[in-house]
């Protein structure tokens, strides 16, 4: 074994878990952002249990996925943009990244829109003062605060999330969840199938895949002594098992939490005839009176939490996308003089979904669209990624073996074939 592998090796394996999970765990939670918590409370609240089963389905296609994304960037040390910059014509390129943008930014006019109706529920208000306010905040964080102090802060936003297992906790599931779960009942239905579509594009979102991919090159242009992998193959063991960990308990968690959204709604809203929740703040007001105050504010609190951890993801995973396709320099470890063009993507990403809201276009139903047009634009982004991922120009030596090039043309095929059904049953 190499000098050089061994002592990464040993350097990994005295560092405590908590800290070796950064990229995997800050991505996987990220996905539980307020768009997903309306889609997965839609999805309780109109199904019952009819849809839990797509949560424990989608979770190794999601771990598959994500790891792909993960290995280009430390492969390459590039980001994802950069590498379909280098392997596919332009026309490729900008159609992959207007398809990001475009998805992001319905995504955070949708997030914003959440979070400022969940504040609202909360303290009381104006929900147009709380947008405007979520969105400085998330522009303060990336663009003057470095990197590696701001890491930090997305770590512990992540606890967010355990919010949805105590608003879990303090309602009553019946068995039925999980005879319902190991034996579902499909149904052809185009509602059906369209929120099925809605909760894999929520679960498999494009900006994670950009997100995970670059955060996998910032870590390694961070650390003194560590190189794209292609150029310093003796590292690769050791960040391979890294980032397996790593996204095994990021995209572990957020399925978690998906879980314990679609259980607390099904058991209490759908048991009790609400069956229409187009927004996560209407599903924690919607909770109030089934299933008391204190899961009320569980709920509502866990939507401005993930909120503010998905914006700046959103954000940043469509700056990183424009600025690797115009050549830019980029990285939230640059200053605002070092990176003005990639800065100005983020601000500009952040104030068109401010706008989107202020303009009066209804936030509500933007929350599930976000979710299905993620769903629609996750098929040809994948597709690209497999073909990178199983090709020696890009990889070298680290091409996908087997096992992951199977799990991730798996998920491609099955987002393709959810997004086709829809489509054919509209």
């Amino acid at each position: 074994m190499n000098t050089d592998e061994t002592d990464l090796e040993r350097e990994r394996a005295h560092v405590p878990l908590l800290k070796q999970l950064g990229p995997g765990l800050i991505t996987g939670a990220a996905d539980d952002d307020p768009s997903g918590i309306a889609t997965y409370s839609q999805a309780g609240a109109q199904f019952g249990y009819g849809l839990l089963w797509s949560v424990f389905f989608t979770t190794p296609l999601m771990i598959g996925i994500q790891i792909v994304s993960a290995r280009i960037g430390r492969v390459t040390g590039h980001g994802l943009a950069a590498n379909i910059r280098e392997r596919f014509p332009k026309p490729v390129l900008y159609f992959i990244v207007g398809l990001l943008v475009f998805a992001n930014t319905i995504n955070i006019a949708a997030d914003l829109g959440a979070m400022g109706d969940a504040m609202v529920l909360i303290i009381g208000g104006n929900s147009s003062v709380y947008i405007v306010f979520f969105a400085l905040l998330s522009l303060v964080l990336q663009i003057f605060i470095p990197f590696p102090r701001y890491a930090p802060f997305l770590k512990v936003l992540t606890l967010a999330l355990f919010a949805y297992v105590g608003t879990l906790l303090v309602v009553h599931t019946p068995f039925q969840a999980l005879t319902d779960t190991v034996i579902p009942t499909l149904s052809w239905d185009k509602s059906y199938v369209s929120m099925l579509v809605a909760v894999l594009g929520t679960t498999i979102s494009p900006y994670l895949f950009f997100w995970q991919a670059s955060q996998e090159v910032e870590e390694q242009r961070a650390t003194p002594g560590h190189e794209p992998l292609r150029e310093a193959p003796e590292q690769a063991k050791a960040h391979f098992r890294r980032i397996k960990i790593d996204t095994y308990v990021g995209m572990t968690l957020s399925n978690v939490i998906a879980l314990c959204i679609m259980l607390t709604t099904a058991a209490i809203l759908h048991t009790a005839g609400v069956t229409q929740i187009d927004s996560a703040a209407q599903a924690a007001e919607a909770l109030r009176p089934l299933a008391g105050d204190f899961a009320f504010l569980l709920f509502a609190a866990g939507i401005v939490g993930t909120g503010l951890l998905a914006v700046p993801i959103l954000a940043g995973s469509a700056a990183y996308a424009v600025a690797e396709t115009f050549r830019w320099r980029i990285g939230l470890g640059l200053t605002l003089a070092e990176a003005r063009g990639f800065y100005s993507i983020v601000a500009a990403a952040t104030i068109l979904g401010v706008i989107i809201d202020l303009s009066g276009i209804d936030s509500i139903k933007a929350l599930i669209v976000a979710a299905i047009v993620n769903g629609i634009v996750s098929v040809p982004i994948m597709v690209v990624l497999m073909l990178m991922v199983t090709d020696p120009a890009v990889m070298g030596p680290f091409v996908a073996r087997r096992r992951l090039k199977r799990l991730g043309w798996l998920a491609t095929g099955v987002m393709a074939a959810a997004v086709g059904a829809m489509f054919l049953l509209m």
